[in-house]
């Protein structure tokens, strides 16, 4: 099968390359991948900034449907719409698997870049991992599932957001756009900061009912909200060292402070702003099980929209065409799918 490969380390090194189909095992399933989507961190390994398993297929934002399944799992599966979650190894006896933060697994290794990803016809995964995609949820929506429950654990399981708060997210990419209607979901008032830049983003934002968006600079906004408090918590999303010290000049005395985007490299910020106001600094790593709980509860449900994020989908033939625009902005969210097969 032809598949994305990173096929050694460093920066580039990514080509489609035929790739042996995978073969169902006790315990997995083979999901016929329909969509795939383009995520930040795939920029990082395409430029040699986070560590694979070379060679190795990436993706690991998908849906599709499932191909076969293991002799020990029920057949009522087959012909299923699911996602799925991505880890595909966690020793399953550590201090971090124990209290359930598979993601924090020392030994954990994932589709896409620990091991073969979804960037091909075909996916194997493990059983345990399938998740149903909701009947009102298409394909390629379904495939913005991962970065959804990634949101979900920032803002659910790593900061608590009340009914009436303001909430200063930044960054209006789609890690940004989620928080921003995870938040909302909450009962909080969201203030949703960018660049000049990314006014094609706002608008999305804007359609998405965020009340308020920014191209300035947003602490007289937030001030204004709060009677000069400063916000009850800020979602940096970004990655951008720029908007962290933003974040924690905006934030409130005793207010919450999350780092969900990645910088990619190393970064110079005060923090002495953030010891002076006693900020709850938080950080927030991929997802939990409960986050993707909490992800399909919210896109089943309407609450949270994947769909309008999506600003193209292309074959899998034009991935360099679709990674080039991803990290030139000229978009959100970028879906591939592999020759043949229909994303609906």
């Amino acid at each position: 099968m032809k598949a994305l490969v990173k096929y050694a380390p460093g920066s580039g090194m990514m080509r489609l390359q035929d790739m042996p189909e995978p073969s169902v095992i006790a315990g997995h399933a083979v999901i016929e991948v329909k969509a795939t989507g383009i995520c930040g961190t795939d920029l990082h390994i395409q430029a040699g900034e986070y560590p694979v398993n070379a060679p190795v297929i990436l993706g690991h934002e998908f849906s599709g449907v499932i191909a076969d399944i293991g002799v020990d799992t029920s057949g009522e599966w087959l012909g299923k719409s699911v996602t799925s979650i991505v880890y595909f190894v966690t020793c399953g006896v550590c201090r971090f698997c124990s209290t359930g933060q598979w993601n924090l697994c020392p030994k954990r290794k994932s589709v896409g870049s620990g091991v073969n990803g979804a960037f091909a016809p075909y996916v194997l995964v493990p059983t345990r991992n399938l998740r149903r995609l909701p009947v009102n949820v298409d394909f390629v929506a379904g495939a913005v599932t991962e970065p959804l429950a990634c949101c979900a654990h920032g803002v659910l399981e790593k900061s608590v957001v009340r009914p009436g708060d303001v909430v200063l997210v930044t960054g209006p990419g789609a890690i940004g756009l989620l928080t921003a209607q995870i938040v909302m979901a909450q009962g909080a008032t969201v203030v949703l900061a960018g660049t000049p830049d990314d006014q094609a983003r706002l608008n999305v934002a804007r359609q998405l009912d965020v009340p308020y968006t920014t191209t300035q600079s947003p602490l007289e906004l937030v001030r204004e909200l709060t009677n000069g408090e400063g916000a009850d918590a800020v979602f940096e999303c970004s990655g951008a060292a720029t908007a962290a010290r933003l974040g924690l000049a905006a934030v409130r005395r005793a207010g919450q402070f999350v780092q969900l985007g990645l910088f990619g490299r190393p970064v110079e910020i005060d923090w002495d702003q953030a010891v002076m106001k006693e900020v709850e600094l938080r950080h927030s790593f991929a997802s939990t099980w409960q986050s993707w709980e909490y992800a399909l509860r919210l896109l089943g449900s309407g609450q949270v929209q994947t769909r309008p994020l999506v600003t193209d989908v292309l074959p899998l033939d034009d991935w360099e065409d679709a990674f080039r625009r991803f990290r030139e902005r000229q978009g959100i969210k970028f879906v591939l799918t592999p020759d043949g097969l229909a994303a609906s």
